[in-house]
């Protein structure tokens, strides 16, 4: 029996990899759950179930063959209702079925797994020996040929699943019925492997299959599990008595010949297995199908613990009871405010009508917006999309959409969802909205808003020692509230007109308080100078915690520190801005979370973009940069005054001189300002780059079509406001006529009739290039003249130049080169390298002349002078792949030159794909994908494929590397206890994390190896006389 069963196996699986698995369809543990020696303890189970199939006998006739063959034709679809690849044509009667011994060629042939003592053969014996039985006939020849896929075949049947085992056990009830002794199969996490694709896929969509003879209406069913849960249907009497009638009623419309005609178990298994055989198997990767099938599950359960009582229906806004469950032990939330139970179960959200609600910073609407994500993923199967602004981890800002380049991304994004589906849901949400009709208009969209806060918010004002309230009421728009009582000394007074000490230590070290500073320069100035006047008691205050913050930061410095955290964290004082490595901002955010840091001292991108509140903030002046305070940014940053659950109150201090008094005095009463919006004022990256990916896309590639676009957008329903001297059909015009004449567009006129034209737009070669490789239109020109000057001269020394090539141009205009650096730099050229700056015309006397001060006379591009600088730059970085040393030696914030690595990362990846779509441009292809993991990675080459798993830094590279960890091979085969005995501060959840990532990612590279190998080996559809052939056996 197991030698038989292993030549079955071995026989029929062929296309393995591409079958799901039983632990694919009910629920098998991922990789990364797998504890070490999983592997060898799948194996001990294979063979014990070998042995129990032995001895557990056989299934009952009345159930395998149909499961087989005799189901009706349909699209079964394997891994949730959102995965088409996997859909697979079942064999039928009428189909493979019939066809038995009709094909050219009997695969099978007399091969000895059909034979003897094998699993098939014993279920031929049975079957054959139950047809012999006098009472048994009738019930053997309507089975084999009526479909028993019915209600009360269904509910036979119990499916019972922990971990990687599968149990089908037969109702013991219909056993009694039918005559035979309850039998179990118990197959492996294997077994779907053995049998082709669409039988295995069958079972996930077995309770959509309808009765054959329409007699009976199937009721649903959930047939799928999680990996612990048990489901247990039992046979109503019911359903026996109407599987009698219908064996009675059936029977009376068959003659003799049919049961002459009707083939045996064996010969039904060997046509279906040969029809699957023939069959196209779907091509979709292991992985990915392994992904999706654990979604769908996740999914699953969810579901049928809603189903499973009416009290999961409400409770928790139609989500099962484990969220809310969830909730209250990882976020301490036992209890939704009002306004959100309000805005949760308004109508438009019932009938997911596209929405926008507004609400104060800090009011709660994350949560709202989680849960109307959950309830799209598990209760609708939906994908959802978050759209986040800056480094934000906490909303999608919808006010973002009058905001610069950002803003005009947002709104083409949002109108080509709009113009294009009909059925996804938008939902917007901000804390600053003013003319929020034209935002209704635009996304067809419903308003909520509330003025709600959990932590009541005071404002003051702060002119010399006097402090105001600022009071609506009042006259003047401020009343008198209090003296700053704080004793100065005449250099501290030098030090600190502004007396932000004494604003600061009202509040820590036991609350939290954030200093919003004009200029980075200034966050760092005020963080040391607060710190040489605070008393030693607060370097007391959770001094082990903060020795601990120092050390972190040492290491992911690689041993360096900045010396001013350095000398302001033993006090529970920290700078943030963009000068910080994001390692740096991340760790530091984390400690001022938990309490161990007190105070920030930050510029304004911490308001708009992290979720940070405190006690108390302190508005250093009413300036960003040069620039005035806008009313969205001062509601940003005092927005962040006040933490739910942690404080009573909130307060917000804005520092002001008395020359600014009236200017400040209409920043606290003025209306917030309006959203507009900035598709054309953005002209490449905003109508130029729309219309483009518009007929790219062919969304549009009209004239009229795009113009009707165009009428939909936020501009569009602005454009009476925005448009004076020209109309929107006229800039339409304008903007394709300048596509059209910078070649990345075509036109083509066609006459309709002697007085109509229409005029369509196709993308060319070059604007395919820009779109695809998402090029800003304002350098696709230049990029492509840089590359083509580059094929005439490339140097392939050194990076240099292909650095030089994928350099991004937006960084060049803000680039301040110190001539000094850049002469040292200079000099220290290799002559290949040197050769690298002669061909782009950058000469080392004209760096000499710019370092010493003596006028220039010839003219050099100041562009690509500049962005040769940020070559160095990262040139420098790639060889000695340490941030700080570089940060030294050009004398660059750290946060400025990673944010200049990723930039350069990103840009490389846009230039290869740019390439890949022009043919001129092969050389580049190869070059361009090992730079793009170099500058992605920024570290030395040997490093590079552990940097590509899931977990691992720099830092814990180097750590595996040096125990002998040298490839991804080596991880996949890695034991996680090894690890963590191994490689110092690494949690066992960390180990497994890692291991089961590489085999991930090594079993993708072996998957897409092995689709090349298949795409190799498959018949070209093509190929000469395949058509006629294929018409020839219809």
């Amino acid at each position: 029996m197991d030698e038989g069963g292993s030549r079955i196996r071995r026989r029929v699986s062929l296309p393995k990899r591409n079958r799901p698995s039983l632990g694919c369809i009910f629920g098998a543990p991922t990789a990364a759950e797998l504890e070490p020696g999983d592997e060898g303890k799948e194996e001990e189970e294979m063979v014990a179930e070998n042995r129990r199939r032995k001895t557990a006998g056989v299934l009952p006739v009345e159930v395998q063959p149909r499961l087989l063959s005799d189901s009706p034709e349909c699209l079964v679809l394997g891994g949730g209702d959102t995965n088409p690849d996997l859909l697979r044509r079942m064999p039928t009667d009428r189909g493979v079925g019939d066809q038995h011994n009709d094909s050219e060629v009997d695969m099978f042939g007399d091969y000895d797994s059909f034979t003897e003592n094998s699993f098939i053969a014993q279920v031929d014996d049975l079957e054959q020996k139950y047809m012999q039985l006098p009472e048994h006939k009738k019930h053997a020849t309507d089975f084999a040929t009526e479909n028993l896929c019915s209600e009360s075949i269904k509910n036979k049947l119990s499916i019972t699943t922990i971990g990687n085992l599968t149990e089908l056990q037969t109702d013991k009830h219909t056993e009694n019925q039918s005559g035979y002794e309850g039998v179990t199969i118990e197959p492996g996490a294997d077994l779907l492997y053995d049998v082709p694709s669409s039988q295995a896929l069958y079972f996930e969509n077995l309770q959509n299959s309808s009765n054959d003879l329409g007699d009976h209406s199937m009721k649903e069913r959930d047939w799928k599990s999680s990996s612990h849960n048990t489901v247990n249907e039992e046979l109503p009497h019911n359903c026996i008595e109407q599987l009698q009638q219908n064996d009675e009623s059936s029977s009376k419309v068959r003659t003799s010949s049919d049961m002459n005609r009707r083939k045996s178990i064996k010969d039904h298994l060997k046509s279906a297995m040969t029809g699957n055989a023939k069959a196209q198997t779907p091509i979709f990767p292991r992985s990915k199908q392994l992904k999706d099938t654990l979604l769908s599950e996740e999914i699953n359960v969810a579901k049928k613990t809603i189903e499973s009582s009416s009290n999961d229906l409400g409770p928790f806004y139609s989500l099962p009871s484990k969220v809310r469950d969830l909730y209250a032990q990882f976020k301490g939330i036992e209890k939704l405010y009002e306004w959100q139970h309000t805005c949760l179960t308004l109508n438009s959200v019932q009938e997911r009508k596209n929405l926008i609600y507004s609400l104060p910073t800090s009011g709660g609407k994350t949560l709202v917006a989680e849960i109307l994500m959950l309830q799209e993923l598990l209760c609708c199967r939906k994908d959802v999309l978050m759209i986040l602004p800056y480094v934000a981890i906490v909303q999608e800002k919808l006010h973002m959409i009058g905001e610069g380049s950002r803003g005009a991304t947002l709104e083409m994004t949002l109108a080509k969802i709009l113009y294009t589906s009909k059925t996804t849901q938008i939902i917007g949400m901000s804390a600053t909205l003013n003319n929020v009709e034209d935002l209704q208009k635009f996304l067809q969209a419903e308003y909520y808003t509330s003025q709600f806060r959990p932590v009541e918010l005071k404002e003051y004002l702060k002119i010399n020692d006097t402090i105001y309230e600022v009071d609506s009421k009042a006259e003047n728009g401020m009343t008198f509230s209090r003296l700053l009582n704080y004793k100065y000394s005449d250099t501290l007074k030098k030090m600190d007109p502004d007396h932000l000490v004494a604003l600061v230590t009202e509040v820590i070290p036991n609350y939290s308080c954030l200093v919003f500073c004009p200029s980075k320069k200034n966050c760092e100035n005020v963080a040391e100078m607060i710190c040489k006047f605070l008393s030693k008691e607060y370097l007391k205050h959770k001094e082990k915690e903060k020795c601990e913050v120092i050390k972190n930061l040492k290491n992911i410095g690689n041993g360096n520190l900045c010396p001013v955290l350095k000398r302001t964290i033993p006090f529970g004082v920290a700078y943030h801005h963009s000068g910080l490595t994001s390692d740096e901002r991340k760790l530091l955010e984390e400690a001022y979370s938990t309490g161990v840091l007190c105070l920030f001292t930050c510029t304004s991108t911490l308001a708009a973009g992290v979720n940070l509140p405190a006690r108390r903030v302190i508005l250093r002046a009413p300036y960003v940069a040069k620039e005035f305070l806008k009313r969205n940014q001062y509601k940003q940053m005092i927005g962040r005054a006040g933490r739910a659950g942690i404080d009573t109150i909130g307060e917000s201090i804005l520092i002001l001189q008395e020359k600014d008094k009236q200017q400040v005095l209409e920043l606290i009463t003025k209306p917030l300002e309006n959203c507009y919006s900035h598709l054309v004022q953005e002209f490449t990256k905003g109508i130029q780059t729309l219309f483009l990916s518009l007929i790219g896309l062919k969304i549009a590639t009209n004239l009229d079509d795009v113009y009707h676009f165009m009428n939909g957008t936020f501009f569009g329903v602005q454009q009476k406001i925005l448009l004076e001297e020209k109309s929107l059909w006229e800039i339409t015009v304008e903007s394709l006529r300048y596509l059209t004449e910078k070649g990345l567009l075509q036109k083509d006129t066609i006459y309709k009739s002697e007085e109509e034209v229409q005029y369509n737009f196709h993308i060319t070669k070059l604007g395919r290039a820009s779109f695809k490789g998402t090029i800003d239109l304002a350098y696709c020109d230049i990029l492509y003249r840089d590359l083509k000057k580059g094929l005439e001269g490339l140097v392939l020394e050194s990076l240099l130049h292909l650095i030089y090539l994928t350099t991004p141009y937006d960084l060049v205009s803000q680039c301040n080169p110190d001539w000094m650096i850049y002469f040292r730099q200079f000099s220290q050229l290799s002559p290949a390298e040197q050769n690298v700056a002669a061909i782009l015309g950058v000469s080392e006397s004209f760096i000499g002349k710019k370092a010493s001060g003596q006028a220039i006379r010839k003219k050099v591009d100041k562009d690509v002078v500049n962005r040769l600088y940020l070559s160095f730059v990262l040139y420098t970085l790639l060889k000695e792949t340490n941030i700080w040393t570089v940060s030294e030696k050009f004398n660059m914030p750290r946060g400025y030159i990673q944010n200049l690595l990723t930039g350069a990362a990103s840009f490389s990846s846009c230039v290869l794909h740019f390439c890949e779509e022009l043919e001129e441009f092969w050389v580049y292809r190869a070059l361009l994908v090992e730079l793009t993991k170099k500058l992605t990675y920024c570290v030395k080459a040997e490093l590079i494929p552990l940097m590509e798993v899931t977990g691992v830094l720099e830092g814990r590279a180097k750590q595996l590397y040096s125990v002998g960890y040298k490839s991804l091979m080596h991880l996949a085969n890695a034991n996680p206890e090894v690890l963590v005995r191994t490689i110092d501060h690494l949690s066992r959840r960390q180990a497994k994390q890692i291991v089961s990532s590489a085999k991930m990612l090594l079993h993708e590279k072996a998957e897409a190896l092995q689709e090349e190998v298949e795409e190799l080996l498959r018949l070209p559809s093509d190929f000469p006389g395949a058509v006629a052939s294929s018409t020839d056996k219809a």
